[in-house]
Parts: structure tokens; C-alpha cells; sequence
């Protein structure tokens, strides 16, 4: 990938703002293994997407215990796609920007900035929702009109230090690390319930007698 193929971050709300529409009338698979970065950047959108709805559900208390452990599996594999992929997309940035190793190190990358405008395009889908809902009272409207002009202020001015970044990572005036997850609770060999799953269980039963 070149840097042709990067995405105008101020054009990245638009994308998001159609993909989260798109999404809420049919639910379009994404590809699996994207190429693009905007592909990429698609699929991680995805990722929390569908995040966001999994992590409504779990709040449901009317759902059973079997219910509400299936929606936890799925958002905690969900959760492990959108930070893979915001390494995937940092990824090939670093692979189609210059890096100079004398310029100042930034410490977020833009994969990352790219996951927060994400985040922000769901809550501001969903404030909106809330500013025109005909069974929420006249206050409660007003309330979320408010949060509403909050969010867009945020994602704009988010969108505008993505841009900025952007630029200076072009002209090798800054410069970002991938900063791996080094996550334990998914891998089995780190985990201790799932290299040792009989030690909850004794740990569970000590005291009793």
C-alpha cells in the first residue's frame, strides 16, 4: 500500500456515518480479510458495530443466564477483531509512510484515533436516535440534542488531529510505534482458568467443610 490510498481523516466521519446507516437497515457482511486500508478501516467500524449492539444485550435484564454468557463470548471475541484490526491498520500505515527515527514519537497512533472516531460515529447515531424519539419526553430530547452537539465537536475536532498527524507523518516530521496488545485472558497458554481449568473450581470450594 502507498500513502495515495489513505483516507482524508476529516472524510473519515462521512464513511463512518454511511456504513453505521447501511448497517442499522441490513446487516452487509464485511470482508474477513480486507486489503484496503479504508477496507480495513471498514471492518474494524464493523467490529465495534457490532460491539455496540452485543454490549446492549448484555444489559438485558430479562435475559437468562445462557443468553447473557453467549452475548459475553461474543463481545469479548468481538473486542479481540477491533483491536487486531487497529494493529492491522497501524500496520500498514507504518508500511506506506517514512519513519524518521529522529522526529518526535507520537504517542497515540492513528489506528487508534481511527477506533475513537469509530466509537463516536455509534454514540452519535445513537444520541440522535434519542433526540427524536417519540416515546421519550420533551426533556429528555432536549438533553441528547445537547449531547449531540458535544459528540459532533468531539469527532470534529478528532478528525482534524487525525488529519494534522496524518500530514506530519507524510512529511517525516513525526513518527508512531505499533504498540502490540499483549492481552492474557484469550490466550490459553497465559490464562491460568484455561491452562489450569480445575484450579477455579478447587479455589471455589476452599473454606468449605
Amino acid at each position: 500500500m502507498d500513502d495515495s490510498q489513505i483516507p482524508d481523516a476529516v472524510h473519515l466521519p462521512h464513511l463512518h456515518d454511511t456504513w453505521t446507516a447501511q448497517w442499522h437497515v441490513q446487516s452487509i457482511p464485511v470482508d474477513e480479510a480486507p486489503a484496503s486500508l479504508t477496507d480495513l478501516i471498514r471492518a474494524q467500524h464493523r467490529a465495534n458495530f457490532d460491539l455496540w449492539h452485543q454490549e446492549d444485550e448484555a444489559r438485558d435484564p430479562q435475559a437468562p443466564d445462557a443468553r447473557i454468557s453467549a452475548v459475553k463470548h461474543a463481545i469479548d471475541a468481538l473486542n479481540q477483531r477491533r483491536n487486531d484490526l487497529v494493529e492491522t491498520i497501524d500496520g500498514s500505515l507504518v508500511s506506506a509512510l517514512p519513519t524518521n527515527q529522529q522526529c518526535a514519537l507520537h504517542s497515540e497512533t492513528p489506528g487508534m484515533m481511527i477506533d475513537r472516531m469509530s466509537i463516536l460515529a455509534l454514540k452519535i447515531f445513537h444520541t440522535r436516535e434519542e433526540t427524536v424519539r417519540e416515546s421519550a419526553s420533551a426533556m429528555h430530547r432536549e438533553k441528547n440534542t445537547v449531547r449531540l452537539r458535544i459528540l459532533e465537536e468531539q469527532r470534529q475536532d478528532l478528525a482534524a488531529c487525525l488529519d494534522t498527524l496524518l500530514a506530519e507523518l507524510r512529511a517525516g516530521l513525526r513518527r508512531f510505534k505499533i504498540y502490540r496488545q499483549m492481552k492474557m485472558y484469550n490466550d490459553p497458554d497465559l490464562n491460568p482458568i484455561l491452562y489450569n481449568p480445575g484450579r477455579q473450581r478447587r479455589d471455589s470450594n476452599e473454606g468449605k467443610g
